[in-house]
C-alpha cells in the first residue's frame, strides 16, 4: 500500500488535512509498502485472534491526540492551546500528586540507605524493613514468589478481613498481580475451554471495560453481552441477565459472569440488593463470578456504599458461601492512590477447586512474579498509617483531599453535561468516569457512515480537532444499538473541568446546528 493511498484513506476517514497526518500512520504505511510475503511472520501467518483485539481507551483518537500535542509543541497553529486528555483513568498524568507515605516507603525499599535519614518517618521505615525482610537478599530487585511476597499477601488478607467486618480471608487465596488486569487475564485463561457450542461463554456488561472483550477475543472465547439499565443509573437488570444467558447458550456454554463495581465506564455503584441478585443468579445457573472491584474506594453519591461481592456472598449463608465460585480484583491504580505505573494489584479466589488453584499457581509462575515495587506499594495501601503513628494525620489529610476532590468533580460533571441540550448524563455515583449519552443528528450519522466511522467516533474526532478535548467513543465500550455515548474521566483539576465545559457546550451546539442545517438543505433540494 502506498503512502499516498494511506494518507488519502486517513483524510477520507477522519476528515483531516494531509499536513495533520500522524507520523505513526506514515511509518505504518511505509512498512506496509514493503513486500511482506517473504516474512515468516506477516498478517496472514500471525495469530488471527490478535487481529480481533480492540482497545478503544488507547485507540486512533488517542493516537491522534498525542500527535496534536506534538504539533502544538512544534508551534503549529490550532484552534486550541492545549490537548485536554479526558480519555484514561491515569490520575497522576492528570496532575494528582502522589500520596507521600506510599512514596516514602517505596523510596526506602528501593534505596535502603535512606533508613539513615532523619527526614523519613519511623512508621515508613518500619514498613520498609518488614517488606525487605521478606525479599530475597533484602532487595526489591530480586524475584518474589510467583504469587507474591508472603508478608504482603498476609497484609492483603488482613485488609480484606477488616474491610468485610471480620469475615475470614486466607493469605493462601491471595494472588498478587501486575495490576488487576493481570489477574483478570489469568483467571479467564483458566476458565476458557471447549470447542464450538461448548466453548466458554463469558457474560460481560455492556458498556464494559475493553480489557474484557479484548481478552475474550485473544482467547477465542465467546462474548455474551448483557446490557446495563441506563434508565436506572446503569443498574443490573435480572430480566436482561436471563435474556443474555439464553442468547449465549445458542452459540456457547456460558460459564463466567463478569461484574464491574463501581462501574467502568458507567460510574454506577451497585446496591447490596443488586449484588445479592447477581450471586443468586450465578448459583442458579452455575456461573463463575468475576468481580472487578478496583474502584471500591471511589464512592461519592449520597446513599451509595461499596459492598464487596465476598461479603455479600458470605452473608447469604452456607448455601451460597460454600458453593459460588468467586474471584475478586483490586488495584493501586485507582482509588485515592492513582499509582497506575507501579502496576500493583491482587486477586482473591473463593471456593476454587484445589487442583485448579495449583494450575493457576503454575500459570502465574510462567511470568515469574509481579513487579516487587508494585507489590511494595500495594502493601502500603493494605497497611496504611494507623492513628497514633507519625504519618497518620498527613496520610488521612492527603487521602481525604483526593477523594473529596473527585466527589466534587463527579457532581460537577453530571450537572454540567445535563445543562447542555442533547446530552444526558446519569449521576456519577463512583469510579472515575462519566458516560453521557449524546443525540447525534441523522446527517452526522450518515456522514460518519460514509467515512467508515461510528457516529460517536466521528463526534469525538471532531471534538478533538476543534477543541483539543480527548474522550473515548462509547462504541469502544459497547452500547445499545441506536444510542451514542462517550466516556470522560473526572480526573482533570477542577478549574480545568470548569473551563472545559463551555468548550464542550459550544462545540456540541455548533455540531448539531451544522448537521441539522445539512439535513434541512438536502430536504429542500
Amino acid at each position: 500500500m502506498s503512502l499516498a493511498r494511506t494518507s488519502k484513506s486517513w483524510i477520507l476517514k477522519f476528515g483531516l488535512p494531509s499536513k495533520q497526518l500522524p507520523k505513526e500512520m506514515a511509518a505504518s504505511a511505509k512498512s506496509m509498502s514493503t513486500d511482506s510475503s517473504s516474512k515468516v511472520l506477516n498478517l496472514e501467518t500471525m495469530n488471527s485472534n490478535i487481529k480481533k483485539v480492540e482497545y478503544a481507551v488507547r485507540g486512533p483518537i488517542v493516537v491522534r491526540a498525542a500527535a496534536l500535542k506534538k504539533e502544538l509543541k512544534e508551534g503549529a497553529s490550532k484552534p486550541f492551546s492545549e490537548v485536554i486528555s479526558c480519555n484514561i483513568g491515569d490520575a497522576h498524568a492528570m496532575g494528582q500528586q502522589p500520596i507521600t507515605f506510599i512514596r516514602q516507603v517505596l523510596a526506602l525499599c528501593i534505596y535502603p540507605e535512606l533508613m539513615k535519614s532523619s527526614d523519613m518517618p519511623s512508621d515508613a521505615k518500619d514498613r520498609a524493613k518488614r517488606i525487605l525482610g521478606d525479599c530475597g537478599g533484602g532487595s526489591v530487585g530480586s524475584y518474589s514468589a510467583s504469587v507474591g511476597v508472603e508478608v504482603i499477601r498476609q497484609d492483603v488478607s488482613k485488609y480484606i478481613e477488616k474491610r468485610d467486618g471480620g469475615i475470614p480471608c486466607e493469605a493462601n487465596d491471595i494472588f498478587l498481580c501486575t495490576g488487576a488486569s493481570d489477574g483478570v487475564v489469568a483467571m479467564l485463561k483458566i476458565l476458557v475451554s471447549g470447542e464450538g457450542k461448548d466453548r466458554t461463554g463469558v457474560m460481560i456488561p455492556i458498556p464494559q471495560y475493553p480489557l474484557y472483550s479484548a481478552t475474550i477475543s485473544e482467547l477465542a472465547a465467546e462474548k455474551v453481552s448483557y446490557y446495563l439499565d441506563e434508565d436506572n443509573n446503569w443498574g443490573v437488570d435480572m430480566t436482561e441477565l436471563e435474556r443474555s444467558l439464553e442468547a449465549g447458550k445458542t452459540h456457547s456454554k456460558p460459564r463466567v459472569l463478569c461484574v464491574i463495581n463501581p462501574g467502568n465506564p458507567t460510574g454506577q455503584v451497585l446496591s447490596r440488593k443488586h449484588i445479592e441478585n447477581v450471586l443468586k443468579f450465578a448459583k442458579k445457573h452455575k456461573l463463575f463470578v468475576m468481580a472487578d472491584e478496583v474502584y471500591q474506594d471511589n464512592v461519592y453519591a449520597d446513599g451509595c456504599a461499596f459492598h464487596s461481592f465476598k461479603k455479600v456472598l458470605h452473608e447469604l449463608g452456607p448455601e451460597y458461601r460454600d458453593s459460588v465460585e468467586l474471584a475478586s480484583f483490586h488495584s493501586i491504580s485507582k482509588g485515592y492512590m492513582g499509582e497506575c505505573g507501579l502496576r500493583g494489584g491482587y486477586m482473591e479466589v473463593m471456593n476454587l477447586d484445589n487442583g485448579v488453584k495449583e494450575q493457576l499457581r503454575k500459570l502465574v509462575s510462567c511470568r515469574l512474579c509481579p513487579p516487587v515495587t508494585g507489590q511494595a506499594a500495594l502493601d502500603v495501601v493494605m497497611n496504611p498509617p494507623q492513628e497514633g503513628e507519625p504519618s497518620y494525620e498527613q496520610f488521612i489529610k492527603e487521602k481525604n483531599a483526593v477523594l473529596s476532590g473527585l466527589a466534587e468533580k463527579a457532581q460537577l460533571t453530571a450537572s454540567m453535561f445535563n445543562a447542555i441540550d442533547g446530552i444526558t448524563c446519569n449521576t456519577v455515583q463512583g469510579a472515575m468516569y462519566s458516560f453521557p449519552r449524546i443525540d447525534i443528528p441523522d446527517a452526522a450519522v450518515a456522514e460518519a457512515k460514509s467515512r467508515g466511522m461510528t457516529p460517536d467516533s466521528f463526534y469525538a474526532t471532531n471534538l478533538l480537532e476543534e477543541t483539543g478535548i480527548c474522550v473515548v467513543p462509547g462504541s469502544g465500550f459497547g452500547q445499545r444499538p441506536g444510542t451514542h455515548h462517550f466516556r470522560m474521566t473526572i480526573l482533570p483539576p477542577t478549574e480545568k473541568m470548569q473551563a472545559l465545559f463551555p468548550l464542550f457546550r459550544d462545540f456540541h451546539q455548533k455540531f448539531v446546528e451544522k448537521y441539522s442545517d445539512e439535513k434541512s438543505t438536502r430536504m429542500k433540494q
